[in-house]
């Protein structure tokens, strides 16, 4: 647990100088607020639906064959550019296939390959501003961060 501690603290920073720097007052002080809760945008992709999705730090939920776990959120304030982040780990819900030949190119076709125990798809930051800089990569979902509140989600 003290790895991710130090990952959450490393990515916090990373955005905290990202943020400050654009602060038009030019006092460099960490403007990222912490947040209790997380809105994210799942696309099926292929049935063309997008779903939000709102989950509290700590909480994991289930959309489709994934589940997404939480594990922090940043907001930044309202008189910076705006900006969020959350730090996810995705994980797969679909039983993992047995592979009994070696990899080759005539079986590289068959769906995302976990990353990390337990199925896990994906683990790091995800930024609302840009997507695609660390994005799931699953041949049937998306999911991105749409914003970070203090409130409840619904």
């Amino acid at each position: 647990m003290k790895w991710l501690a130090g990952l959450v603290a490393a990515g916090v920073a990373a955005l905290a100088l990202g943020v400050g720097a654009s602060a038009q007052d030019g006092d460099a002080t960490n403007r990222l607020q912490p947040a209790s809760a997380v809105k994210l945008r799942a696309l099926d992709k292929i049935t063309g639906n997008s779903t939000d999705i709102s989950a509290r730090v700590g909480q994991s939920v289930d959309h489709g064959r994934l589940k997404v776990t939480v594990r922090a959120c940043y907001q930044s304030s309202p008189q910076d550019a705006p900006e969020a982040a959350a730090f996810l780990e995705i994980y797969s819900t679909a039983p993992p296939k047995e592979q009994k030949t070696p990899i080759s190119d005539s079986n590289m076709n068959r769906g995302p390959q976990p990353i990390g125990p337990n199925g896990l798809l994906f683990s790091g930051w995800m930024y609302a501003s840009s997507p695609g800089l660390s994005a799931l990569e699953h041949p049937t979902y998306d999911v991105w961060v749409i914003s970070c509140s203090t409130s409840a989600p619904q």
